[in-house]
């Protein structure tokens, strides 16, 4: 066997392991059993996408569908938005005062500073949801989606932290020094020349951030209290000891096309753009 062959064939193995998983799981969203299967094939079905918006009575006729508590399932959809939408601003904020202090401050602390700002990213979930909760519950704060955000905040910050700083390395720092020079206020510089450049990567790091809201299970696990988030729903009715309901399965692939859907789009804009020039 040679070089190549072997290589083609690890090329292969890797691709299977990575996306059969996920091939499974969208044609078994698409059969009328439950536990999901797609060995004991009982007949094509959308029941389980429909779930989100059929009627009351045919959601209570289906044996399934009725013993799943729909309404808790959208308001703890409606809770991770919530929870992003705050998590999002609080983390590019602190990510980009990060980045701006590492990159532009010059000292022998920096290495020291370094570690720090990204030692939460390195921590277990479990360690970062239980300190949010001892400490928050010290001050008087009762475990929700408040201590959720708190939580979530110690580590996504560390997403847009390294993503601005690879942008800020980028940046010529003679611009900013000439401006200061010409007479501009720090804040003006970084008004007027850092944040438009750095445009382009708090875009990036705002998906990142959303996602990383939106699919923590660990961290949000032990901080949410009574509280409960679309990550944690779906834990919850993966453990049933019955199997989990397809309905899992469809909203897996409903994210699957999603983030295809805008990865291509994003490919044609660019295909675009470039043709533009």
């Amino acid at each position: 066997m040679t070089s190549d062959r072997l290589l083609t064939l690890y090329t292969w193995a890797f691709l299977i392991f990575m996306f059969g998983p996920l091939i499974l799981m969208i044609i078994s969203s698409f059969n009328d059993i439950s536990p999901p299967s797609v060995t004991d094939w009982q007949g094509l079905t959308g029941k389980w996408y429909a779930y989100f918006w059929m009627p009351e009575e045919a959601l209570r006729a289906d044996p399934v569908l009725r013993s799943l508590d729909r309404p808790r399932f959208i308001a703890c959809f409606g809770n991770s938005l919530k929870v992003a939408a705050i998590v999002v601003p609080l983390a590019l904020a602190l990510g980009l005062a990060g980045a701006v202090l590492l990159t532009r401050w010059r000292s022998r602390a920096n290495g020291v500073l370094w570690w720090v700002l990204l030692s939460p990213m390195l921590a277990p979930g479990i360690v970062l949801g239980l300190s949010a909760l001892v400490f928050w519950g010290r001050l008087g704060v009762s475990a929700g989606l408040f201590t959720i955000i708190m939580a979530q905040v110690t580590f996504i910050a560390g997403y847009p932290m390294l993503i601005l700083m690879a942008r800020l390395q980028r940046q010529p720092v003679e611009l900013e020094e000439a401006a200061l020079d010409l007479g501009a206020t720090p804040m003006r510089v970084f008004r007027r020349l850092t944040l438009p450049y750095l445009f382009p990567a708090l875009a990036s790091a705002a998906v990142i951030a959303f996602m990383a809201s939106m699919e923590n299970y660990n961290t949000t696990m032990f901080a949410k209290g009574g509280a409960c988030t679309f990550a944690t729903e779906i834990g919850a009715m993966a453990r049933n000891p019955n199997g989990h309901p397809p309905v899992i399965n469809a909203v897996g692939t409903v994210i699957i096309l999603l983030t295809v859907s805008a990865a291509l789009a994003h490919t044609f804009l660019l295909s675009r753009e470039a043709q533009d020039k």
